[in-house]
């Protein structure tokens, strides 16, 4: 449930949300006005939403929320690894989104700044709005009333269950790419596909993996923000994260063995190709030895003045190719 505030002034486009919370009600307030709300003491918290920010809108939030200027820093460079820091009372946190996009991974960052009564996003690259996540706590407003620390859960939540979309969909992926492993036709593209698909899961898992530490921190901090009913809904998370984690590792490790079956397919069919060619060479190489044989310009051979010796000649080819023909057949050389 949202109170229109018609004094709020229009705020700069990278601004997605400006409200102040007070029992789960909101109210959407300037940018110029989160000091004085702040100063109130009332029990409501603000929730600020940025996407790409200019430095100077940066500095700003900083003025108004008393931020850390390493904080600002890293927060007006996006590529920074997920990590959680802790600045007096308040916490800076930097962590990776993924989207899916015509079937390759986009990597994002969210960095959040978490106090006592505000919680400030900022958004690079492939990131999803967390309207949906505002949208789900208006409409528990208990939740929202709890303060800033179940704010950002709903948007560590809303990042991880953005992971589970991806992890399924290289899965199936995946069980394609076992079935063409073991057509009967051996493909370049295939070897291609897993070598990519390798990578974006090595790159998923550098996003995904570092969160396991930074929930536990969550679940662990000491600090007064981050309530023990707070810790609670943090720990789910990262129950979630651990099963994606272990869900990356199990793909990958079975990406790795399909590798070594592609590698081995055609390994032996390059075998038993080159087998093929051998036995035709055996079979060709019997009755080239003969007639080179008798191909020879000697006039004292015995056989050459004999009445049947030409067709005993072609009959002992035939019965020798015949003979080595049925001897490859059955050990499998043709």
């Amino acid at each position: 449930m949202s109170t229109p505030n018609p004094a709020v002034p229009t705020l700069p486009q990278c601004v997605v949300n400006c409200a102040v919370y007070r029992d789960g009600v909101r109210t959407d307030i300037g940018l110029d006005q989160i000091s004085d709300v702040l100063a109130a003491d009332d029990g409501s918290f603000v929730w600020v939403g940025l996407y790409e920010p200019e430095e100077t809108l940066l500095d700003k939030l900083q003025e108004e929320f008393c931020l850390h200027d390493l904080a600002i820093e890293d927060a007006q460079h996006a590529h920074q690894r997920p990590k959680i820091e802790a600045y007096g009372n308040s916490l800076f946190l930097a962590v990776h989104t993924a989207q899916l996009v015509e079937g390759h991974v986009r990597f994002g960052e969210t960095h959040a700044f978490v106090g006592p009564r505000f919680l400030v996003t900022v958004r690079h690259g492939a990131s999803l709005s967390y309207r949906h996540v505002r949208a789900r706590f208006e409409r528990e407003p208990e939740l929202l009333s709890q303060g800033p620390a179940f704010a950002l859960y709903g948007i560590l939540d809303f990042i991880v269950d953005n992971y589970q979309p991806i992890v399924n969909e290289f899965r199936d992926e995946l069980n394609a790419l076992e079935h063409e492993i073991l057509a009967s036709s051996w493909r370049r593209d295939t070897i291609v596909k897993l070598y990519e698909l390798k990578k974006e899961l090595t790159q998923l898992r550098l996003a995904i993996a570092p969160l396991q530490d930074i929930l536990a921190q969550l679940t662990r901090t000491q600090m007064t923000q981050v309530t023990e009913e707070a810790k609670l809904y943090f720990r789910d998370v990262l129950d979630h994260v651990v099963r994606l984690n272990d869900a990356i590792d199990t793909l990958r490790e079975m990406l790795s063995a399909a590798m070594s079956v592609n590698l081995s397919l055609v390994t032996i069919q390059q075998g038993e190709t080159v087998k093929k060619l051998a036995g035709w060479a055996a079979l060709l190489a019997a009755p080239t030895l003969i007639a080179s044989w008798y191909g020879m310009n000697f006039e004292h051979m015995p056989e050459l003045h004999g009445k049947y010796s030409y067709w005993i000649l072609i009959g002992t080819v035939v019965v020798v190719c015949v003979v080595l023909y049925r001897y490859l057949k059955k050990v499998r050389w043709l």
